[in-house]
């Protein structure tokens, strides 16, 4: 049966879901609403690796995918003088993370683009292919839109739009994110608020101009006071810089409910002064345009549906940026989803449940965070800084990266986790 679909978010999740709900039946109505007044293309490198990169093939971007990734070779631990402490090579042939650094980096706003483009043309295909039949079926974006309102039955979901128009759909798909509004309309504040489990690190993300001698390798400093800053652009114009901070909570969440500006001035209060290039970034800060902070924290929801409302990729089970597997795991879902209800035809309510329960495997898996290795990475003392770095010296003098590399199975990058074959997508891989 055909569906009237919604999907809010048109992040790297929406497109990729449209797209394989349209392969699984060409006759989906598919409305996909963004916030944003354009697409989202602002944002850091993203990990696509593991189960990512097998579904991409599946989907027929394997090849596309390709020349779009970033030139990263590897990570510099930083000492203040901004001497490289430590060196370690990137994680390849898109396995889990050992390394901070992998060879399947790709610019959030490349991905996006390029399943937003992949959307569009499978439509274009549908259209092409059924000829004076005229196909049943539609994808449309619709910017600068959000939900306000959200009431379901058995029948289906009635929205209210911001733009105050209304509309009835046989299901709804929450792609928005982290701080989902689809999901605290659906199932309420408290347990929205709940769901959020806090990693007690607050993070800010931005791109400065790209200076003489930055580039190939990210570079990683820690500062006293469980301050750490990262640097990135491979081969790109633009560096790349995240501040990550596990103190001073209650300064950070009062200032993401004020403007831009004042979440800026609480990272420039804490950072000041940290050493190194420090005071350089801080500086960039002020004159980008692309600034971005929140708490880094998991969500953590079961089951992921109520009624007709489902959650897909970070709204359902965000594994947050230290795990390296959110990309992945939004595919994951997509792509689970997507053959579900290709399975299961027009009933909504097993296609969900089955999504639900085939997602859990994957979701519970690379959630998964050893508590050490957080406190570990951000040191809140000078002592602490230096067991760090003399550690990571170590480390690096060993190559303990490229022994962990060779002892890494050949066939790690599918994961654990077997991806199941869902015939109904009707791939063209």
């Amino acid at each position: 049966m055909s569906l009237n679909i919604l999907i809010v978010g048109a992040g790297v999740c929406g497109p990729a879901l449209a797209t394989l709900l349209m392969h699984a039946n060409p006759g989906h109505n598919i409305t996909v609403v963004e916030r944003a007044p354009s697409l989202r293309v602002a944002g850091q490198q993203l990990d696509v690796k593991m189960q990512g990169l097998p579904i991409l093939k599946k989907m027929g971007l394997h090849d596309t995918i390709k020349p779009l990734l970033v030139a990263e070779t590897g990570l510099q631990f930083m000492d203040t003088k901004g001497n490289s402490l430590a060196e370690f090579g990137v994680t390849r042939d898109g396995k889990r993370n050992y390394s901070l650094s992998t060879d399947r980096e790709i610019m959030r706003n490349d991905l996006v683009n390029m399943l937003y483009e992949a959307s569009l043309k499978r439509r274009e295909e549908i259209e092409k292919l059924s000829g004076p039949r005229k196909t049943k079926g539609s994808l449309k974006y619709e910017f600068g839109k959000s939900l306000t309102e959200l009431s379901q039955d058995d029948h289906g979901v009635d929205v209210k739009f911001s733009s105050g128009e209304t509309g009835q759909y046989d299901l709804v798909i929450a792609a928005d994110g982290q701080g989902s509004r689809t999901r605290r309309l659906t199932w309420g504040v408290e347990a929205s608020a709940a769901a959020f489990h806090p990693l007690g690190i607050h993070a800010a993300y931005y791109s400065i101009p790209r200076a003489e001698g930055e580039g190939g390798m990210a570079k990683w400093f820690n500062a006293p006071g469980s301050r750490s800053v990262m640097i990135r652009n491979g081969d790109r114009p633009m560096t790349q810089v995240y501040l990550f901070a596990r103190k001073n909570a209650g300064l950070f969440r009062q200032a993401y409910r004020e403007p831009v500006a004042k979440q800026k001035e609480a990272f420039r209060q804490v950072f000041a002064g940290a050493g190194w290039e420090v005071d350089r970034f801080l500086k960039g800060m002020d004159e980008c345009d692309d600034f971005y902070a929140h708490e880094i924290g998991q969500i953590k929801l079961d089951p992921l549906y109520k009624g007709r409302v489902v959650l897909v990729g970070d709204a359902g089970f965000c594994p947050s940026p230290f795990t390296g597997m959110g990309t992945t795991l939004s595919l994951i879902g997509a792509y689970v989803l997507a053959g579900e209800l290709g399975r299961h035809k027009d009933d909504i309510g097993s296609a969900l449940k089955a999504y639900s329960e085939v997602v859990r495997a994957p979701v519970d898996e690379y959630q998964r965070l050893a508590p050490s290795l957080l406190s570990g990475i951000f040191p809140s003392s000078r002592l602490g800084v230096w067991l760090l770095q003399n550690t990571a010296w170590v480390l690096s003098i060993l190559k303990v990266d490229q022994l962990i590399h060779k002892a890494l199975p050949a066939d790690s990058s599918d994961g654990k986790w077997p991806i199941p074959e869902y015939p109904e997508l009707n791939l063209p891989a």
